[in-house]
């Protein structure tokens, strides 16, 4: 029973070091003071300084932000519409919307954003951020409604008819009990949906135009001539706020459970 135990925590442990041995070794050359990124010659915090100087890489993370959080906004207001909207009415061809959702998530990337680019020189429109938000956002949709639909299949309707009993609109008991009740369906979504735009590569690569790059098309443009520990500093800080964020999350969340527990 003991060397089970020590047997499934060695597995958990190489689980982990697998996972995130790559971050860590990010981490640590974003401190190395040689160029070329290959060995750990010594430690600086040179590489920081130059970081905020680069205006390239810093001119591809602000449109990767706003093209990241635009998308997210309106792809989860669109797919939780639709995802209610499905789950709440019959209509003709409802089946297959439903199987249809599931083609931009099994199909290539490449697929989509070459369909994507055909679509955007039919209709002449100049490659730009605008292009690149409607892209993500195409793409984005079916994960929100997947994530959504999760939830309101295990969550009671009744509750629905309850609100209309107690005198509340159409409206009122959308957004007053309908949402709060899928919540968890919704901020999942809107994660998934941020996380895809945020290091999406193939779809913007056919999407994007001049002024429009991103952080992982500028970074993959600069594989060519070898990624600099810039680069490096810039992802451990994206990792120093997304880890604070969650941290923070996670207080928020065990307050939340002390106060339930507390009544």
């Amino acid at each position: 029973m003991q060397r089970h135990r020590h047997l499934k925590n060695l597995f958990i442990f190489l689980v982990f070091l697998f996972l995130y041995l790559p971050i860590i070794t990010l981490i640590v050359f974003s401190f190395n003071t040689s160029p070329l990124n290959i060995l750990f010659e010594g430690f600086t915090l040179e590489w920081y300084g130059k970081l905020f100087s680069n205006t390239t890489l810093l001119e591809a993370l602000k449109n990767t932000i706003i093209v990241s959080v635009v998308s997210t906004v309106i792809s989860t207001f669109i797919g939780t519409l639709a995802a209610i909207g499905l789950q709440k009415y019959n209509f003709v061809g409802k089946n297959f919307i439903n199987k249809l959702l599931y083609v931009p998530v099994v199909i290539p990337e490449i697929v989509l954003g070459i369909s994507l680019l055909s679509v955007y020189t039919l209709l002449k429109l100049n490659l730009g951020l605008g292009t690149l938000i409607v892209s993500h956002i195409a793409f984005s949709i079916p994960f929100v409604i997947i994530s959504v639909r999760t939830v309101l299949n295990s969550t009671n309707l009744q509750i629905e008819e309850a609100a209309h009993d107690l005198g509340a609109n159409d409206f009122k008991t959308l957004t007053n009990v309908i949402i709060p009740e899928i919540m968890p369906g919704i901020v999942s979504g809107a994660t998934l949906a941020f996380t895809l735009s945020l290091d999406d590569v193939i779809i913007s690569y056919f999407t994007a135009g001049p002024g429009s790059n991103t952080l992982p098309l500028q970074i993959y443009a600069m594989i060519k001539t070898g990624i600099t520990p810039d680069v490096n500093a810039l992802t451990t800080l994206m990792i120093l706020v997304i880890m604070t964020v969650l941290i923070i999350s996670s207080l928020i969340q065990v307050r939340k459970m002390k106060k339930e527990y507390a009544r």
